[in-house]
């Protein structure tokens, strides 16, 4: 009879119970997992994740094309997302009577429209694995001892490991980092990676929950560009456009401490040069209606009307007296309009962060410590994360399969 062994668990979010299940299923009789979490509460961002309905994947099904979704670690997952990947995710869930439903832009949600679909599946499939689950359990520190690691935890008491997995997330407070640090791993600092923009502009004001379908937004003197909807909101402007820019600029953004220049084209695929011809002829044709009640562009008449002001145009003028020099200033609004940023919010719940781990001290195929035989990682402790849409779970739900089949081998 081979010996029994043991596996530990850090971390009681998508990752760490991804990782537990899997190696728990794996071992059969054979290993006793246990998971770890510091705090009273299970699959936390979970519960909040897309609203409460839970986005659980994307419907990208090409590892080539899914790593262009992650500004940091999608050249580490291109192998990983050929082991384990959302159509794997996808049918997982199926198997365990979870149905998943596609939305437009290609976020995954269950049928349900309910994350505690999605927290109910792992607490009952951790359950009929076996897994030992302990909450309100920090562990303090773990020492390698020989073949096998022991873990202090936040009583004091000591327990004896064969291998273990590091799930604790990318928060700089999170444990885990702490414990990689002292078997020698690099730690790229956390910043937050999905937020919001704070903005106090008047062409903004009082518009919370106008949105523009299609927007181009760039941050001057940096390769930083991006496209999407946009959202005003009552602090600034926020939507896929906006967190998507927050998230490839996440360190350039927190080195200049949330202060810094965006510039949004409301009207793609227009130029200046093009929308000025276009606006030409819309006031040749149109000469007797007035700017602010007919709109050419496809955007919200209030907003279409603040642009029309920020051009200096008075909001009775007829088409036909718009002057050459106006119709510019009104092109230079439209096309490349410039805002300051002066501070940053949490996208809703989701918290994530770039940082963590240096991915070149892990092995992608098993994620392993390049440091140490024996410890593994999943998740958001790893300088790995995703833009909006369900990719960051993705990220727990791939690495934390590879943890947890590694461990049960």
């Amino acid at each position: 009879m081979p010996p029994t062994r043991h596996i530990a668990v850090l971390g009681g979010g998508a990752a760490g119970f991804f990782a537990a299940i899997t190696c728990a299923e794996k071992l059969g009789k054979d290993g006793i997992v246990t998971l770890f979490e510091a705090t009273p509460h299970l699959l936390s961002k979970v519960r909040i994740s897309g609203g409460g309905r839970c986005n659980v994947t994307h419907s990208c099904f090409e590892p080539a094309e899914l790593v262009k979704k992650y500004p940091r670690g999608g050249r580490e997952l291109l192998g990983a997302f050929h082991r384990f990947q959302p159509r794997d995710t996808i049918e997982w869930f199926a198997s365990r009577g979870v149905a998943t439903k596609t939305e437009e832009d290609g976020r995954m949600f269950p049928t349900t429209d309910d994350s505690a679909t999605i927290v109910d599946c792992l607490m009952h499939a951790a359950s009929r694995a076996a897994v030992g689950i302990r909450t309100s359990t920090p562990v303090r520190s773990v020492i390698k001892e020989a073949e096998s690691f022991r873990l202090t935890l936040g009583t004091g008491a000591t327990e004896t490991f064969d291998r273990i997995i590091i799930a604790t997330g990318g928060n700089k407070s999170s444990g885990g980092l702490t414990i990689a640090e002292s078997f020698g791993h690099a730690i790229v600092p956390p910043v937050p990676s999905l937020f919001t923009f704070h903005i106090t502009d008047p062409r903004l004001t009082d518009l919370a929950g106008v949105s523009v379908e299609h927007v181009v937004v760039t941050a001057p003197g940096t390769k930083l560009k991006t496209d999407g909807p946009v959202l005003i909101t009552h602090a600034g402007l926020s939507g896929p456009g906006i967190l998507k820019l927050s998230a490839w600029g996440a360190r350039e953004f927190a080195e200049k401490n949330y202060v810094f220049p965006i510039t949004l084209n409301w009207v793609p695929p227009h130029t200046r040069d093009t929308l000025l011809k276009a606006l030409s002829v819309v006031r040749e044709q149109n000469a007797r209606k007035q700017i602010t009640t007919f709109s050419p562009v496809a955007m919200p008449q209030r907003l279409w009307e603040r642009f029309v002001i920020a051009a200096g145009i008075p909001t009775t003028t007829p088409w036909a007296h718009v002057s050459n020099p106006s119709l510019h200033a009104l092109c230079g609004q439209l096309t490349a309009a410039e805002f300051k940023v002066d501070g940053k919010s949490m996208f809703k719940d989701e918290f994530v962060t770039c940082g963590g781990v240096k991915l070149s001290e892990v092995d992608f195929k098993t994620m392993e410590s390049r440091k140490c035989p024996g410890l593994h990682f999943a998740g958001e402790v790893l300088d790995v994360d995703g833009v909006t849409g369900g990719f960051n779970f993705q990220n727990a739900w791939t690495t934390g399969h590879l943890a947890g089949t590694a461990c049960a081998q």
